[in-house]
């Protein structure tokens, strides 16, 4: 309900499921329209740890392609790749190959993603551990190293957690337009979630929480002040814009970017860390919510606003962003193929 600022999956607020629940709970709960169970998330947690390894072979594609390739063009080019080396299963009836097919691509993109960010840097690729959860394998995957192993912090597990959740799925925007569109024709899921990455690539998509740290940057780069950028987005015949302001459904605060900011000052906290970029969000959003242009215009923050200050703050690099979204959002676009 973008008048009222109430976002729910399955009838549940998403608030309630970022305080209380788990990724892989989001998950279930989207693709089988119902939490799981304590025997059921067993289960599933399981299904996932078995389908986390990627095909051996898929690493000569991965270490293929140019150092510079983003990790957008990889993971599109590699999720449509999964389909040859993960081929149908005629032993099983349709459910139980479509059940299959699900873990295999919430278990192996996250792989995958986090394989795409240690080769680019030319670094040993970590494997998943079967006694890590769903979250903090990923950032084991993405930053420990041999010369300095990672520590696994619950809060940063948390936040991740959250992240995720906030961006699990999101009504008929552009990239779930995308794969229930390519899914029609009955192609397989692969291509379909394929194009869906694509779509989620662009700027005005996926791509904008890349653009707020990006504006914020520029902002501190000029000296901080945040008067000028605000003069130019109210000025009609500057195409400039502020980014992570205004939402197409919302007419009101976006639902998710309230429980990030929170989530932001908690990680900023823990880490003891200040971050000159969150100031500076903070002196647009003040801005913002009391301009009677931004007012008159349902311009208030977004969930991208915040998003990427907790990425940096995770450690997670600019590039990595959109991944980090595609990841999220997977559960809904197969909710939604499905």
């Amino acid at each position: 309900n973008g008048e009222k600022g109430i976002l729910r999956y399955r009838g549940i607020p998403v608030d309630q499921l970022a305080e209380h629940s788990t990724f892989v709970e989001t998950a279930y709960l989207l693709i089988n329209g119902e939490l799981p169970t304590r025997r059921q998330l067993t289960r599933f947690s399981v299904l996932l740890n078995d389908h986390s390894l990627v095909h051996e072979d898929m690493r000569e594609f991965f270490e293929s392609f140019p150092r510079r390739a983003h990790p957008m063009g990889i993971l599109t080019s590699m999720v449509n790749a999964l389909r040859a080396f993960y081929p149908e299963l005629p032993e099983r009836s349709e459910e139980e190959e479509i059940n299959v097919t699900f873990t295999r691509l919430l278990s192996k993109l996250r792989t995958m993603a986090a394989m795409s960010y240690k080769i680019s840097r030319g670094h040993r690729v970590v494997y998943p551990r079967h006694d890590l959860t769903y979250a903090a394998n990923f950032l084991n995957m993405m930053f420990d190293s041999p010369v300095r192993p990672y520590e696994i912090d619950d809060d940063l597990v948390d936040a991740l957690n959250v992240f995720w959740i906030l961006h699990a799925d999101h009504e008929q925007n552009c990239s779930t337009a995308a794969v229930r569109l390519v899914g029609s024709a009955r192609v397989n899921l692969y291509a379909a979630i394929s194009a869906g990455i694509s779509a989620l690539w662009g700027p005005l998509h996926g791509g904008a929480n890349q653009a707020v740290v990006e504006m914020l940057s520029e902002i501190e780069a000029s000296g901080g002040d945040v008067d000028p950028f605000v003069a130019r987005a109210r000025d009609r015949n500057d195409p400039f814009r502020l980014m992570g302001f205004g939402h197409r459904v919302y007419k009101t605060y976006d639902p998710r970017a309230i429980i990030m900011k929170k989530m932001c000052d908690k990680v900023l906290k823990k880490l003891k860390r200040h971050d000159p970029l969150l100031d500076i969000a903070r002196k647009l959003e003040e801005v913002a919510l009391k301009d009677p242009y931004f007012i008159d215009h349902n311009l208030y923050p977004n969930v991208d606003f915040y998003t990427g200050i907790v990425l940096r703050a995770i450690g997670i690099p600019i590039n990595m962003f959109t991944v980090m979204f595609a990841i999220g959002r997977l559960p809904g676009w197969i909710s939604q193929w499905k």
